[in-house]
């Protein structure tokens, strides 16, 4: 099969859009987070994007069914779409006799150090009590490398101002998972389209506990682009995620929802109330500015190919007062 048979055949498997990197792309990467370390002989990686339906966001935006988009719209695709997608996939490319290693949005046993800390000096560092390289010469297990930019070196998108990854077809509706081969395909081009982040500044708006920095940025170059995103605050975010914004969630009531669902732990804060779904994912906030807004801004300007009948947005989004009562 060549580059073009492969990617039709992983939309066959279920992938909504697909690209091909070659591996020398990710070159400069921390050697923690380098996924060549992962198959050395690997020639090409292949980076699968699932749209996140619209249809998930409904209940949040309408503040009245909160569970679809933390299952159906997070969870349910990483943790069994993307896998049964990538183990047919792989299948076919081993019946053919090249190995291939299916990578879903699962970094569980990650010796990376974790963003959700205070010290960002730290991250892409590894954690010398977690684990330990078998040789001298190799990252420790398990490398964590970023979906976002390998979706980047693929061709697929852009990474946006929230960080996000932004594609032409739905936005930041979209998560992604890769494959790592030894067939040899050719590598799709880095994207050259319009330009779908204009820096609008609405996920930073929007984003209920401000985690998103207006004006402090990363910078960094990958595949000879130089690329930049907001400097964004991973204890604010992973707490917004999990419903630490009493404006934004409506299951805080007590006085001790607000410890709770506020509990500086991540891992507490996201089992409280009301648990996460398969395991994990329980996106509380349902992404408010990163995804909602940017997804509308986006929608409003006609970049996206997946279009719909009728608008999503059709009121002002709520917000809870004091007194627990949303503004009209």
């Amino acid at each position: 099969m060549d580059s073009t048979a492969v990617k039709q055949l992983a939309r066959e498997c279920g992938a909504d859009i697909v690209g091909v990197t070659s591996m020398d792309r990710f070159e400069g990467a921390p050697k923690q987070m380098d996924p060549r370390y992962i198959f050395p002989d690997a020639k090409a990686m292949l980076v699968m994007g699932f749209r996140i339906l619209r249809g998930t966001l409904r209940g949040v935006e309408e503040g009245t069914f909160f569970v679809n988009y933390s299952s159906m719209g997070y969870a349910a695709i990483n943790q069994i779409i993307q896998p049964m997608v990538l183990w047919h996939f792989c299948r076919r490319l081993e019946d053919d006799g090249y190995e291939a290693v299916p990578i879903p949005n699962i970094f569980a046993w990650s010796n990376t150090v974790t963003t959700v800390q205070p010290d960002k000096s730290k991250i892409g560092d590894p954690r010398p009590e977690f684990s330990r390289p078998v040789r001298p010469d190799l990252p420790a297990p398990d490398v964590f490398f970023s979906l976002r930019i390998a979706a980047f070196c693929a061709g697929l998108g852009e990474i946006g101002w929230s960080k996000m990854f932004i594609t032409p077809q739905f936005g930041p509706r979209v998560r992604l998972a890769a494959v790592l081969t030894d067939m040899p395909l050719d590598p799709d081009p880095l994207y050259d389209g319009p330009p779908l982040c204009d820096r609008c500044m609405l996920c930073a708006r929007d984003c209920s506990t401000q985690a998103i920095s207006k004006t402090e940025s990363i910078k960094t170059t990958i595949a000879g682009r130089e690329l930049e995103w907001s400097d964004i605050d991973y204890m604010k975010c992973s707490m917004g995620f999990c419903g630490a914004s009493p404006e934004y969630n409506p299951f805080m009531i007590t006085e001790e929802d607000r410890v709770g669902f506020t509990t500086p732990t991540y891992g507490r804060a996201q089992q409280y109330k009301v648990p996460p779904q398969y395991g994990y994912g329980r996106g509380l906030e349902g992404a408010r500015g990163c995804i909602r807004a940017c997804m509308e801004h986006l929608t409003q300007q006609g970049k996206l190919t997946n279009r719909f009948k009728n608008p999503f947005r059709v009121r002002k989004p709520w917000k809870l007062t004091d007194d627990n009562h949303a503004d009209p």
